[in-house]
């Protein structure tokens, strides 16, 4: 079967809703494929089609929410090879936007409620973005790179504690006075 067969896009799409909901209530050792197909009206069988466990949906659900967050990250650069920060245009970063699409995730994700296993997760994935980054002409130390992963985290984690109130547009000016500072 086609992976990007309309049907199959659906269904992955259903269950990641489905285990999105889940997590909201219990972590996700505690999620059991019964429940996952019970609550996403599928039949086992459908689920072993594509998937071994309930942790091969998570890893798929996040590859494919860190892919846009890589793409959010990279969209300030599409028309340009390098950015000076005291000329970046807060229209073009989209880092917050990809927070605000995937917001129940990331409610998931930095609840004090779960395993710092995500977080470091989300760590690793900001900081391979910042590693693979082409457009960087700074020096590649391990200790800027997780301090700058650290810092995006943070901003995120602050906007998360404040319940999501500022819009991604506002989010993207405080990023670019902060960045425009240092």
């Amino acid at each position: 079967m086609n992976k990007n067969d309309l049907r199959v896009l659906k269904t992955k799409q259903n269950i990641h809703l489905t285990l999105t909901n889940l997590l909201k209530k219990k972590p996700l050792p505690q999620i059991k494929v019964t429940e996952l197909c019970k609550l996403a009206n599928i039949n086992r069988g459908t689920f072993y089609f594509h998937y071994q466990e309930v942790g091969d949906v998570f890893k798929e659900f996040f590859e494919e929410i860190m892919m846009d967050l890589r793409e959010s990250y990279n969209e300030p650069y599409r028309h340009t090879k390098y950015i000076e920060r005291e000329k970046l245009d807060p229209e073009t970063v989209r880092i917050f936007h990809h927070v605000q699409k995937y917001e129940e995730f990331y409610r998931i994700i930095l609840s004090k409620e779960v395993s710092a296993e995500y977080y470091y997760m989300l760590f690793d994935e900001i900081r391979s973005i910042l590693v693979d980054d082409k457009h960087t002409n700074h020096l590649e130390e391990d200790y800027l790179f997780s301090y700058s992963s650290n810092a995006i985290i943070g901003l995120i984690i602050e906007w998360y504690r404040r319940d999501f109130q500022e819009s991604a547009d506002e989010m993207n000016i405080h990023l670019v006075n902060i960045l425009k500072l240092y």
